[in-house]
């Protein structure tokens, strides 16, 4: 019984039970009010269904291919403009309004890669993002939801008024627009800026520790895996290793991915981080130069951050925060479930 108690109140600490949990739900009861017998088959799941623990952030057109079935839940373009605007709500539920911007900015990216790669298919389409909500959503219950489509992986469960936010992915391609009316827009700026400005504020010697490899990785190491994990023990360079200068960059650099929610859930990450001390680690790959392929990581023993840029040119990031145990709410449905069975 003591160490049940010991664990609920780590949770506590990286679980906040907040408002926010009520605004989501009531946007979420709002949503599903609003759609078609039709569209609620699409959009409603059972919270025990395998299809919550799906993620991916490739077109909605490659899932088929990679993995013989459609992506599921129901998309924009199947909506009408009224049911739009709660589905709107709903994505605005569980981000800040910096992890908002971000993301309709990353969906609005699809129209920049319609006209660059002059597709008439329909492949490239702001309206193809996926709207799922598993179980009843209510703010004593269990369930969540994903919001999900080209580079925008985005999934908050609840569970008996506590919430978890991951995975979160956001990508951007183009990482910079380069041509045409929005020339010089970058959906995930800073991601990239705070990054390299960690490495560049590191000296020789530290550089040495922190660069992994000279080559910078395809992509993030851990994919799209339902478990986040990495081979190996930690490596890189320890922020016990850093000054005080390069440890207040360390921390502008995850608070970017920190604030992508709202503020309780925030908090809850900045729990994770101040858990964690000195106990982080950070590894770059690739060029340090702006304008080559690069990737970085900020490892802990609760979370991950990765990064990369390689792509078209290296003009195309993926960047995402992982929690190695709370991902989909899987800690605090075991805490759940143990409480239950107890």
């Amino acid at each position: 019984m003591l160490a049940a108690g010991t664990a609920i109140v780590l949770l506590m600490a990286a679980h906040y039970r907040t408002n926010t949990i009520g605004i989501m739900s009531e946007a979420a009861q709002a949503f599903l009010a609003s759609l078609t017998p039709e569209q609620r088959a699409k959009a409603a799941f059972r919270f025990e269904d395998d299809e919550r623990l799906f993620w991916h952030f490739i077109p909605t057109d490659d899932i088929p291919n990679r993995y013989k079935k459609p992506r599921m839940g129901l998309i924009l373009a199947d909506m009408s403009s009224h049911q739009k605007h709660l589905a709107s709500a709903l994505l605005s539920a569980g981000l800040s309004q910096r992890g908002f911007i971000k993301a309709t900015t990353v969906m609005s990216l699809e129209d920049v890669l319609r006209i660059l790669e002059k597709d008439t298919r329909g492949r490239r389409n702001p309206e193809k993002y996926h709207f799922s909500i598993f179980g009843d959503p209510t703010e004593e219950g269990v369930w969540s939801y994903r919001v999900e489509g080209h580079h925008l992986s985005l999934h908050f469960t609840v569970v008996k008024g506590k919430v978890a936010s991951s995975p979160t992915f956001f990508g951007a391609n183009p990482a910079e627009v380069r041509d045409g009316p929005r020339k010089g827009l970058r959906a995930l700026a800073k991601e990239e800026d705070l990054g390299r400005d960690l490495l560049m504020a590191l000296d020789p010697a530290q550089r040495k520790v922190a660069v992994v490899a000279e080559k910078a990785y395809n992509d993030i190491l851990t994919a799209a895996d339902r478990k986040a994990a990495l081979e190996g023990q930690p490596n890189g360079l320890t922020a016990s290793k850093m000054n005080a200068r390069q440890r207040r960059l360390l921390h502008a650099l995850m608070e970017e991915y920190v604030h992508n929610v709202p503020e309780p859930l925030a908090q809850a990450r900045l729990a994770q981080i101040k858990k964690a001390g000195a106990n982080l680690f950070f590894a770059w790959a690739g060029v340090a130069g702006k304008g080559g392929p690069h990737y970085y990581r900020v490892q802990a023993p609760s979370f991950l951050i990765e990064y990369d840029n390689t792509q078209n040119g290296a003009n195309h990031i993926h960047s995402v925060w992982r929690d190695y145990d709370g991902d989909f709410g899987l800690d605090l449905l075991k805490l759940h479930y143990d409480s239950s069975h107890r």
